[in-house]
């Protein structure tokens, strides 16, 4: 039986051109299990990885073995290394009323960093991703729901709204 070759860069190519649903069916079909994020970035990693490994061959079972042997003997980790201070100080350092407003908390409004936002918009539904600074929607990285939002419609939302995002303690009404 014959191998196809894989045109590995024609490939990768084609990958980066794919929404993050086809990224998605790439993802079943390479691994052959479907993908538990709709991250577009990560599902090109992986996707780029397994056909680099298809075209190079992957691993050799040596490889393999010694990497499973690794991961045998490898201790966990259940302290963090001595010398870092992890405890939170007692009492936080006075500073300016500029240098307060410079420092960004996380908006109360907004679920953790690494969640996901979804709303159904004409049809298509839409997935962003929260992060510590901003949030990814398709690859990029927008610096407001709002901007979210605009890219998504073409027009102007407060993105709260377009995500159905309520206030806390709003239920109590």
């Amino acid at each position: 039986m014959a191998e196809t070759k894989i045109d590995v860069a024609a490939e990768l190519a084609a990958l980066k051109k794919m929404t993050a649903k086809q990224l998605r069916a790439k993802y079943l079909e390479l691994f052959d299990e479907e993908s538990r994020s709709g991250n577009r970035r990560w599902l090109f990693r992986r996707c780029a990885w397994r056909l680099q490994a298809l075209a190079e061959g992957g691993l050799s079972d040596r490889a393999r073995r010694r990497a499973k042997e690794l991961a045998r003997d490898a201790d966990i980790r259940l302290r963090p290394p001595r010398g870092m201070n992890m405890a939170r100080p007692a009492r936080l350092p006075d500073v300016t009323r500029s240098a307060r407003r410079m420092t960004r908390q996380h908006d109360p409004r907004l679920p953790m960093p690494g969640s996901q936002l979804t709303r159904i918009y004409k049809g298509h539904e839409y997935v962003v991703e929260v992060l510590a600074e901003g949030f990814e929607y398709e690859g990029d990285v927008y610096r407001s729901l709002s901007a979210v939002a605009h890219a998504i419609t073409g027009s102007h939302w407060n993105g709260f709204l377009f995500f159905n995002i309520e206030p806390p303690g709003k239920d109590s009404e």
